[in-house]
């Protein structure tokens, strides 16, 4: 099914990682996306591995784990329509740092570093809300992750 691309940049304001960009910065960003689809069960990313894109996902439902001790996996969230994962080896430029699993059939908008770059050099502007962008969705992720942490303390400490 071809998507039009009012219906596209509809669904990409909507979400995080393009929330407040102006539309010549849309517009830039919406022309480097590329379409990917995955079947249930695929790997999307693996823990590990060097990653030089992130996604936005536009439909399905994927598992994000982490190794613990003994090679036990732990599923550490889910991810639906309008999420997005893989920032932080756009940020850190380290391999990635968990693996992600498509639950059901999925379809993610790729964006490259390359991309990502190339929006830099050419809308300093749309550049600098994503990062905001960026930078407030990991800031939730990590006052999430406090509070799990705080509740599974509180519960060891009864």
């Amino acid at each position: 099914m071809v998507v039009a691309v009012p219906d596209l940049k509809a669904f990409l304001l909507a979400t995080p990682f393009f929330g407040g960009l102006p539309d010549a910065g849309l517009d830039l960003l919406t022309s480097m996306l590329v379409e990917r689809h995955f079947d249930a069960g695929a790997n999307v990313v693996a823990e590990g591995e060097p990653g030089r894109s992130m996604f936005i996902v536009k439909s399905g439902l994927l598992a994000v784990s982490k190794r613990a001790n003994a090679g036990r996996v732990v599923q550490i969230s889910r991810l639906k329509p309008g999420d997005f994962f893989g920032e932080m080896t756009l940020i850190e430029m380290q391999n990635r740092s968990a693996t992600v699993v498509a639950e059901s059939a999925t379809v993610l908008y790729e964006l490259t570093a390359q991309n990502l770059y190339a929006c830099y050099k050419a809308d300093i502007h749309a550049y600098v809300i994503v990062l905001q962008n960026i930078n407030r969705e990991l800031c939730r992720r990590l006052r999430r992750a406090d509070d799990r942490f705080t509740r599974h303390q509180l519960r060891g400490d009864n």
